[in-house]
């Protein structure tokens, strides 16, 4: 049976896992008899490249042979869980696997690697290189190889062909795949979505972005809109249908990884700067009943090697219920520090039924800073749970935040102090540079100038009132957080590229499951 939509994942994004938003609307497509398929562009590019990269001539070295003698046992290794036991080994592999995405990248004069797609020359944020993009689709590195798969899959003649662009990563390939598409099938109708097209869609108040190229521009969750394009039977949970797990399918993980949502958007809903408050996305959760018994049924259908639970933040109710009825298959996710969490009974019996990791957005070590931009976090509480989370077996990967308008350069040691002094309790550091979000309504009470030149940009640059700007704030973070000898060792054990998606695998022997 052909496919009335394919829904399209397109370059570049981490490889390491299904993208969850595409297995949704697949999930609820599939669910009301709408015959679709889904293209992983991005994983199958990659492979792609990785391919071509040996087959390149005029190799210049022994670290490009070695990278091209290594791909096919490199990429097995990363599929297997042994590899993750050795994190010399691991970040030799990773390392030599990105060289082949670089050397592909090379003749395009595009900087490629796992995890972005950077071109000099032009801006996934200015709308005129993005239709230079589909108007020359030829350009672009990866045309070797949509240019044969997209012809394939149109000799199924599908009416749609839906892509989900969420990342900035992406928007280049992305709107070089619709034109090509265009140049050699100019009826074929085209609809375009994502978060990253939802946020767009909020900072220009325009549905018309790309008019002539994409028929149908969809921001927002897309499955009523799609249900709605299909002439499909709508129902009232159609949009928080989840997606079943697709095979392993080659993704650079060991075994399969289940992306699952809980819920859209966040439960706090208070935190200055906040892009989803802004964009006022409300947060629509699942009834945690149907959560659970999901879960319950993937794993017992196709039990995967680790459950990746994509909320904002993880609320409360839903952790309690984790913990009283157990998944069956390890799972990390994002989650607010509360009182749950410096409870040592509680999360020993969170660690018995499954988590293996938790994220924790902790942003900052001043209070102050945190009160200003109403986090809802006590340093003391957050303390009590790290230490708890520890002695439960749960590894952290923390989050903090440097440069926001509150802090100054007092406020931003202290943060490294807090660091220091839980050291043992953060397996993982992320150590972020603070972007002003255009639309917060907190900007206009800034002195701002464009971040980037263009026209899409999200985030601005901004005066700092103390003082503590962008470059300062920089040089604070590599040359004084990241060279501190306590958090250092930290740094250095992130997983390059894969950073927290891969981040579990390395916890499975320490805390075994």
């Amino acid at each position: 049976m052909k496919p009335e939509i394919l829904l399209i994942h397109p370059p570049l994004a981490k490889p390491s896992e299904p993208p969850a938003g595409i297995m949704q609307l697949y999930s609820c497509l599939a669910d009301k008899g709408v015959p679709c398929a889904i293209v992983d562009a991005n994983l199958e590019g990659i492979l792609y490249l990785t391919g071509v990269a040996t087959e390149t001539h005029g190799l210049t070295g022994r670290r490009d042979s070695r990278a091209c003698k290594n791909r096919e046992a490199n990429l097995s290794a990363l599929r297997n869980h042994s590899l993750y036991r050795n994190f010399s080994r691991y970040s030799r592999v990773v390392e030599e696997v990105n060289h082949l995405l670089r050397l592909a990248g090379k003749p395009f004069g595009i900087n490629l690697s796992l995890s972005d797609y950077n071109d000099p020359n032009r801006s996934p944020v200015r709308s005129t290189d993005l239709l230079w993009a589909a108007d020359c689709p030829e350009k672009n590195p990866f045309y070797g190889y949509f240019s044969d798969r997209l012809l394939s899959v149109l000799t199924d003649a599908p009416e749609y062909l839906g892509f989900s662009m969420n990342f900035l990563s992406q928007a280049l390939c992305t709107m070089a795949m619709i034109g090509f598409i265009k140049k050699r099938h100019p009826g074929q109708k085209v609809i375009l979505g994502g978060s990253l097209v939802t946020s767009w869609v909020s900072l220009t108040g325009r549905t018309d972005l790309f008019s002539g190229l994409v028929d149908h521009l969809v921001a927002g969750p897309g499955e009523a809109e799609l249900l709605r394009l299909l002439q499909a039977e709508e129902t009232k949970n159609d949009e928080n249908r989840e997606a079943r797990p697709a095979d392993h399918l080659g993704y650079l993980s060991p075994g399969p990884i289940l992306p699952y949502s809980a819920a859209r958007g966040c439960w706090w809903r208070k935190c200055s700067f906040c892009p989803e408050t802004a964009e006022e996305n409300p947060y629509q959760p699942q009834p945690i009943d149907t959560v659970t018994a999901d879960l319950h049924s993937i794993v017992d259908q196709h039990p995967p090697r680790l459950i990746h639970l994509l909320d904002s933040s993880l609320s409360p109710a839903l952790l309690i219920k984790l913990a009283a009825k157990p998944l069956g298959s390890p799972w990390y996710g994002f989650a607010r520090v509360t009182q749950h969490l410096a409870d040592e009974d509680f999360c020993r019996q969170l660690r018995a039924g499954g988590c293996i990791m938790l994220k924790l957005g902790l942003e900052s070590g001043d209070q102050n800073v945190l009160d200003r931009l109403n986090k809802g976090i006590d340093l003391a509480m957050a303390s009590a749970a790290l230490q708890t989370l520890k002695k439960a077996g749960i590894g952290v990967y923390g989050y903090f935040l440097f440069g926001t308008p509150p802090e100054d350069e007092v406020a931003a040691m202290r943060t490294l102090d807090f660091i220091r002094h839980h050291r043992e309790c953060l397996n993982f550091l992320n150590l972020a540079l603070f972007n002003l979000p255009s639309i917060s309504p907190e900007a206009m009470q800034l002195e701002t100038e464009k971040f980037y030149d263009g026209d899409l940009s999200l985030y601005k640059n901004f005066r700092h009132p103390a003082g503590w700007h962008r470059f300062r704030v920089r040089t604070f973070l590599e040359k004084t957080i990241k060279k501190d000898s306590a958090v250092s060792p930290i740094v250095q054990r992130t997983p390059p590229f894969f950073t927290s998606n891969h981040a579990p695998f390395f916890l499975f022997q320490r805390f075994p499951y």
